[in-house]
């Protein structure tokens, strides 16, 4: 395993959805040993802290938009960061909930369109992340992400996406509470996307062996984006949109080991924990077995095989 400079960049902020909480997952993460466990993988770990978000005009409580420039200003603050850290490091990016990757994503993006490498995302979810300002009936921004970073129109007053994701370069897996205008605009991208149903008939292995088969042959740069959500509430209840029928730990598991594998892995996303709805810290203790997983950790002491 090739050592590493993990970049940990704490982005407390809970203004992507009204169910308040997520602003304790940084520091959930750094109590439940993220550094440590880095460390004894023997990688290199800059904590940087907490981070703030840029100077923003006040919001207004009748606005449809839940926290919009509250959002904007953690989306300035987060770009402008993740450009700086893809250049130190591999940067990993502690929520705080999803709306988050509306800067993250668009900030490595944009260091990778520097080095003329093309960006890939992988976003393990059971939501498609994928509405615009102008779809979402919630008015929640972590429902957005995607759809910004991809370069969607609805996302006036934001800054600018510097290098918009191609659509055929994200994959969405872990699939199961999909919106109508989200259903629509997805089957018209060439976004790939893999439901819990799919899982289920083939396995996770296949549709993320494919995805990283592509991501190699092009030369690209991985983020991986990793809600909580994506796995079943059963074994991470911490979190505030729990859709049952998520992945097992043993998937979770494979799904990163996979990933350390490719040595794809570029920057990474740990999303949406809410520690005031944990049980004795066992979702963010888990989130920080994931994570540890896809920097080189094994929970077996298995060969590596070829999935197809």
């Amino acid at each position: 395993m090739t050592a590493q400079t993990c970049i940990l960049i704490g982005a407390p902020m809970d203004c992507g959805k009204r169910n308040q909480g997520c602003l304790m997952g940084p520091d959930a993460y750094r109590t439940a040993g993220l550094g440590r466990a880095l460390e004894n993988l023997g990688h290199r770990v800059l904590d940087i802290g907490n981070l703030s978000p840029a100077p923003h005009a006040p919001d207004t409580a009748d606005a449809h938009l839940y926290k919009r420039n509250a959002c904007i200003g953690w989306t300035e603050s987060l770009m402008l960061t993740a450009q700086w850290a893809m250049s130190q490091g591999t940067p990993i990016f502690l929520g705080g909930d999803h709306a988050l990757s509306l800067g993250s994503v668009a900030g490595v993006a944009a260091h990778a369109a520097g080095e003329g490498r093309p960006q890939f995302v992988l976003w393990l979810d059971a939501h498609a992340d994928f509405h615009t300002t102008e779809t979402t009936e919630s008015g929640n921004l972590h429902g957005t992400p995607l759809a910004y970073a991809t370069g969607q129109p609805g996302f006036d007053g934001f800054p600018r996406v510097p290098a918009p994701v191609p659509a055929e370069n994200v994959c969405i897996i872990g699939l199961r509470s999909v919106d109508g205008a989200e259903k629509a605009a997805l089957q018209a991208s060439a976004v790939a996307r893999h439901d819990m149903r799919e899982i289920d008939e083939t396995g996770i292995a296949r549709p993320l062996q494919a995805f990283l088969d592509r991501v190699a042959a092009a030369g690209g740069a991985l983020h991986v984006s990793l809600d909580v959500d994506f796995l079943d509430p059963s074994v991470a209840p911490a979190v505030g949109t729990t859709v049952p029928g998520g992945a097992t730990v043993r998937e979770g598991h494979l799904v990163c080991e996979m990933l350390h594998d490719s040595g794809l892995v570029t920057s990474m996303d740990l999303v949406e924990l809410n520690p005031f709805l944990d049980e004795r810290g066992r979702t963010a203790q888990l989130m920080v077995d994931l994570c540890a997983s896809a920097m080189g950790r094994r929970v077996f002491d298995r060969p590596t095989r070829a999935h197809s």
